[in-house]
């Protein structure tokens, strides 16, 4: 195990900096982009990227690279709402995305507002809907910008802290131990279930505001 994680490890680090920095920002930007985030793996770039982090430089960088990158992601998804959201809608994409998704997400606007954007950050299919519909609705770009911020803030310092200091962890005990590569793996694939396992708590604790009225529970809606 140790031998092939030092193969993957220093294969990424032998990348440029700047252009492995480059490719992460590029990445969460197509991942937070209008309906790219649903075949694009973001988070898989941003973690495998930040492995090769290796000074505080670099850190800081990949850190705001992943920020930048998403909020240019989000901010192309709020100006395709704003221009040709019902075009979209219409489109063989948007009729694939499945307009039970579209409706999830404008009664989820509606009901939440900014709430409902700084959330969605944290949530399958949404994260990629909602910067479309909020651009489809009347909230000011401003308004959508100041709650998607400290989401993407946060996205990325989880994001890239695991990634790193997983990595670096594993350097400094692979010549110690020599099962050093199942903690790295263990630290990831624990990260990784923990965030599903967040995203799907935070979605059923969401999921009264993005019900239909019809199916609702009245009780829960009252």
């Amino acid at each position: 195990m140790n031998e092939i994680l030092d193969w993957l490890l220093n294969t990424v680090q032998s990348v440029d900096p700047a252009v492995r920095t480059l490719l992460a920002g590029v990445g969460i930007m197509l991942e937070t982009s209008i309906l790219i985030g649903l075949v694009v793996p973001g988070d898989t770039i941003v973690i495998v990227a930040s492995t090769a982090v290796s000074t505080p430089l670099q850190y800081w960088a990949m850190v705001a690279a992943v920020i930048v990158g998403a909020l240019i992601g989000e901010s192309i998804g709020f100006a395709l709402g704003r221009w040709f959201g019902p075009h979209i809608r219409r489109s063989w994409l948007g009729r694939k995305i499945g307009e039970s998704n579209w409706a999830r997400a404008e009664r989820y606007l509606a009901r939440r507002g900014g709430i409902a954007v700084f959330i969605s950050r944290f949530l399958p299919v949404l994260h990629s809907l909602i910067p479309l519909t909020v651009g489809m609705s009347k909230m000011r770009y401003r308004t959508f910008i100041s709650w998607t911020v400290p989401a993407c803030v946060i996205w990325a310092f989880a994001y890239v802290s695991v990634g790193s200091a997983a990595a670096g962890s594993y350097r400094e005990l692979s010549q110690q131990l020599h099962f050093a590569g199942y903690i790295f793996v263990g630290v990831i694939v624990l990260f990784l279930a923990l965030v599903v396992l967040a995203k799907k708590l935070l979605e059923r604790h969401e999921a009264r505001h993005m019900a239909d009225p019809i199916d609702a529970d009245p009780e829960a809606e009252a």
